[in-house]
């Protein structure tokens, strides 16, 4: 087994994606950390998964007790043949599957002192408070760590001691802000300005330090300095004046942290309550060896004055002034259940601090945090819970049974769901499903993912293994958690969602769904699964995370705005003229170099392979030729020469002809400061002289020739010293600087230009061209052995040193290239126990918008909001997204509806409403009605069974704007037409 610790190296790809959200250095840390987690319950279990797959040094599991079925419901690692053996044992092969980079060992003896002084990090799951106060004091005296986590119901506690004070060296983790600077002020007080491009972000308290500053050069390299109030450093009178430039870039700091008490931030007067609620939890399980019967009035009202008791020993803002009985006695009727979905989110919670507690890596839970989900009880004046109802059954649901009763169990086995997406949070979603029940009786989930599973998955999306590699997710998926719960009834596709494969998610499909879970990780499926399910009313559950940072939404049909109702604004794009000739930060030339990687081993196969129909731009006819006749290679010499030359043209020659145009020293014209032209943004560069002794010049030409012979089918070579012999024999044209050449300075310059050029382009009617060769076209990933990343990497930096910008290491380059998403196991498990406490309200029926709540989190800082879903927005005649007009197309008496019924039959309806249709269509088997000045949605006018027409209407947008006269019908045909099912079309009537 490969093992983790101080020497080990990190494997970088299986943590890619973790490595993104905690850093080289964190990840160093967290392997010399020897971590013991007690409870093997499913709240421990939970934690552990997640712990295993961050990667730790070791992971010991701890329990005493048995496995017994109310275990079940929430310990995915226990089996119904497991009943009676020991937790840790049991669970503990499995868990060593997760990660063979750390061993796992069950241990079912006593924790004596002697024995804890293994472990930089103690976790207590299921533990009495006894123990918990025992340990807590040796551990704080001892130095070692320690987490207190328990849940009970839909309640969750979570607790952190890391000793007197604890050093944080990244308190967010977010990136180190940097911006260009414009002015500083030679004064007392210092005043720093920068450019005006874009917001800095600093804060007051942010410290900084100063790079290529020019006169005031004392500030350069210095020690960081504290950002006072408005902009203000260091006493700067004494430094020399300031004359251009320079750059300040935000210093993380490392800052020693106290503590306090945290809740959701939705609910500030729960914190102190529940602290009393579980300390008489305690007192009560010491009392009768037992926690209170589920939904037990007796034991309810016994542990609502064991709370009065706890209370009034208090002192201090400890003390309650009035205890809440409503929610000490929900606590004590639910107090004997175990949710996954709790387990799940308390779980993630806790394994996140285990890392904070190893690495000092983002801010740790200072010092309580609670949680309720009481809202997932049934609404007020629905059936209320009996003691009978939730008594134990002798079943793996009894943990859940408890909370909700037995009617809830029965529907759960009864549902059908579509989940859309097998990765890191559709498995945690399939196996909360499996725990839960969904669909494990008449009901279904159906599972879909086209993609097959990678190593870089293992380390989040914990249902594969190693061997499942190259396998499609679905299936395995699907395949893993029947494991856990046979009785689930799970199917596995491998179809992406999307217009093509409507045939198989059609209306009979969608009809027979109960609700949809989104997985996915594109806006543009999340959209179209969107409107799916907008058109057929179905609601469906959106969660996405992205590092530390996790959000769930819930649409419900009538109730709530849709997740395309709102959008989060584009991101900035980066200036053409900035990629081209001006860059000045790192994410440019990286942007730079993927286009210039899809420029020459991506549209050119593209162009060339494809049938061109229409009047093509010159520009593309150019193309074509230049990569069939005048670059056409025919060996791996012409592709080490190619590499050659387009090396001298990229950062030599093209450089020269720019400096040419704007020489050092030149002035901006126009400018009544007579700024040089090299200054603010714009970085003066230099030429590069290229050399065989050069790793960086010798990586992009391997790189670069390796990806022409690819994409010619030729043969590539990675002999280094062959390849040094080959270059040495070619010559390379001298390359004088032109006069006359047009470069823009700006966007808008650049958009002028193409504009005038527009008008006198040549164009070539049809353009149809075949290769020889079958060239394999190429598409940017972040696999380590066929040169992609090489040839970014490469490019990237060679322009960065054109343009004295400090370079990106090949881990930095695949993150902001490759538009890769941080992610860590722990925000996924956290977000799907959210998804599923909202599953358990849509399924229970919930009615009321207050029930149902939108979540956002931030386990970096650490942050939790939740509020309810913004309500589907109405119109003049209370009209909402979720509404719709439906007709019969065959009549009662078997004969289809003319054009003239189907108009009177809405003529009808719109009187109602004072308003008229503007026009109608009907071509093939689409209709198409529309009224003044609306928005409408093209929907499919399908048989059904043979016997009837059914159309759906669903109208969007500010409705009947204008009283039209029903003569004035206009009949609109749709040939040829490239509208889909769920597209958006505005019409303006006419006379």
């Amino acid at each position: 087994m490969a093992k983790n610790g101080n020497d080990a190296e990190i494997d970088e790809g299986l943590y890619s994606r973790q490595l993104y959200v905690l850093g080289h250095d964190a990840m160093k840390r967290m392997q010399s950390s020897n971590v013991l987690i007690s409870g093997l319950r499913g709240l421990g279990v939970e934690i552990a998964k997640n712990v295993i797959l961050g990667g730790v040094k070791s992971v010991t599991l701890h329990d005493q007790g048995v496995a017994e079925w109310k275990d079940l419901s929430s310990q995915f690692y226990l089996r119904e043949e497991d009943l009676g053996k020991n937790r840790a044992e049991v669970s503990q092969p499995r868990l060593a599957e997760l990660n063979s980079y750390v061993p796992v060992t069950a241990f079912t003896g006593t924790l004596t002192n002697e024995y804890l002084t293994k472990f930089q990090v103690v976790v207590l799951t299921n533990s009495s408070l006894d123990e918990q106060i025992c340990i807590g004091d040796f551990c704080h005296s001892n130095g070692i760590k320690l987490i207190v986590a328990d849940t009970r119901g839909l309640f969750g506690q979570l607790f952190c001691d890391f000793g007197e004070e604890m050093t944080v060296f990244d308190t967010n983790g977010e990136q180190p802000l940097s911006a260009m600077i414009s002015m500083i002020t030679k004064d007392s007080a210092g005043v720093v300005t920068c450019l005006d491009e874009t917001r800095h972000g600093f804060e007051s308290g942010d410290s900084v330090t100063f790079t290529e500053v020019q006169g005031m050069t004392e500030l350069n390299g210095c020690e960081p300095i504290e950002i006072k109030t408005l902009g203000d450093i260091c006493d700067t009178s004494s430094f020399s004046d300031y004359v251009r430039g320079g750059i300040v870039t935000q210093v993380k700091m490392p800052k020693k942290i106290a503590f306090f008490l945290l809740t959701d931030f939705a609910k500030f007067d729960r914190p102190g309550q529940l602290h009393m609620g579980f300390q008489a939890l305690h007192a009560f399980e010491k009392k009768h060896s037992r926690l209170p019967k589920p939904w037990s009035q007796s034991d309810a009202d016994e542990l609502v004055a064991l709370a009065e008791e706890a209370n009034a020993a208090q002192t201090g803002s400890a003390k309650q002034e009035q205890l809440d009985q409503t929610i000490i006695k929900k606590l004590s009727c639910m107090a004997a259940g175990d949710l996954a979905p709790i387990n799940a989110f308390i779980g993630g919670l806790a394994a996140q601090e285990v890392m904070k507690a190893c690495t000092g890596k983002f801010m740790p839970i200072m010092q309580w945090l609670y949680f309720d989900a009481v809202e997932c009880l049934p609404e007020a004046g629905d059936a209320v819970l009996t003691e009978e109802e939730c008594a134990p059954r002798n079943c793996r649901y009894d943990g859940q049974i408890a909370v909700f009763g037995s009617k809830l169990q029965e529907l759960l086995a009864k549902q059908r769901y579509f989940l859309v997406g097998a990765g890191a949070i559709g498995c945690e979603l399939l196996k909360n499903f499996a725990m839960m029940g969904l669909a494990s009786g008449e009901g279904e989930v159906i599972v879909t993912d086209m993609d097959t599973i990678e190593k870089s998955n293992l380390n989040r999306q914990f249902l594969f293994r190693p061997w499942d590699v190259t396998k499609m997710k679905s299936e395995t998926a699907a395949a893993a958690v029947k494991l856990m719960n046979p009785s689930v009834r799970i199917t596995g596709h491998q179809n992406r969602v999307g217009s093509d494969t409507e045939k198989v998610y059609d209306d009979e499909f969608f009809e027979s769904l109960d609700g949809v879970t989104n997985a996915l990780d594109n806006v543009d499926a999340r959209m179209y699964m969107d409107r799916r399910c907008v058109y057929y009313r179905k609601p469906l559950l959106e969660s996405g995370t992205l590092g530390t940072k996790g959000n769930v939404q819930v649409v419900i049909p009538f109730l709530t705005e849709s997740y395309s109702s709102s959008q989060d604004p584009p991101e900035k794009s980066i200036p053409i003229c900035t990629l081209k000739n001006f860059p000045n930060a790192i994410e440019h030339t990286l942007q730079w170099a993927r286009d210039e990687f899809e420029g020459l081993f991506k549209q050119p196969v593209e162009n060339r392979t494809l049938k061109l129909p229409g009047a093509q731009p010159l520009e593309v006819v150019e193309a074509v030729y230049k990569s069939l006749v005048t670059d056409y290679p025919h060996s791996w010499e012409d592709c080490v020469a190619w590499a050659r030359n387009h090396w001298q043209c990229q950062y030599n020659n093209n450089i020269r002809q720019l400096l040419h145009n704007f020489p050092p020293d030149q002035v901006r014209p126009l400018t009544t400061s007579g700024a040089p032209f090299w200054s603010g943004p714009k970085r003066c560069p230099h030429p590069l002289e290229f050399s065989t002794n050069n790793d960086l010049h010798m990586d992009y030409i391997m790189a670069a020739a390796n990806l022409l012979a690819q994409s010619y089918g030729l043969p590539g070579s990675t002999e280094r010293s062959a390849l040094t012999k080959l270059l040495q024999d070619i010559k390379v044209p001298e390359f004088i600087p032109k006069s006359g050449v047009k470069i823009h300075v700006s966007d808008q310059e650049l958009q002028s230009a193409n504009a005038s050029i527009g008008k006198r382009r040549r164009t070539v009617a049809e353009l149809i061209l075949f290769v020889p060769v079958s060239p394999e076209q190429r598409k940017l990933d972040d696999d380590d052995t066929n040169f992609h990343m090489d040839f970014i990497v490469a490019a990237s930096n060679l322009r960065a040193e054109n343009y004295d910008i400090p370079p990106a290491d090949r881990h930095k380059s695949k993150l902001i290239a490759g538009k890769i998403i941080p992610a860590i196991a722990t925000t996924t498990a956290a977000v799907v126990g959210l998804v599923c406490l909202e599953m358990l309200k849509i399924i229970q029926g919930h009615t009321k918008l207050e029930s149902y709540k939108n979540g956002f989190m931030n386990l970096a800082l650490p942050f939790f909001a939740f509020s309810e879903p913004i309500a589907a927005p109405k119109h003049k005649i209370d009209w909402t997204l979720w509404d719709r007009f439906e007709v019969k197309g065959i009549q009662s008496n078997g004969e289809e509806m003319t054009l003239r019924q189907f108009l009177d039959y809405f003529k009808v309806i719109l009187d109602a409403h004072s308003t008229r249709i503007l026009f109608v269509c009907k071509e093939n088997k689409n209709i198409l009605i529309c009224v003044p000045k609306m928005k409408v949605s093209l929907m499919s006018l399908k048989r059904h069974e043979g016997e009837q027409y059914m159309t759906e209407f669903s109208f969007l947008g500010e409705l009947f704007l204008e009283v039209m006269q029903l003569s004035k019908i206009i009949h609109v045909t749709l040939e040829n037409s490239c509208l889909q099912l769920g597209d958006e079309m505005t019409f303006i009537g006419k006379d």
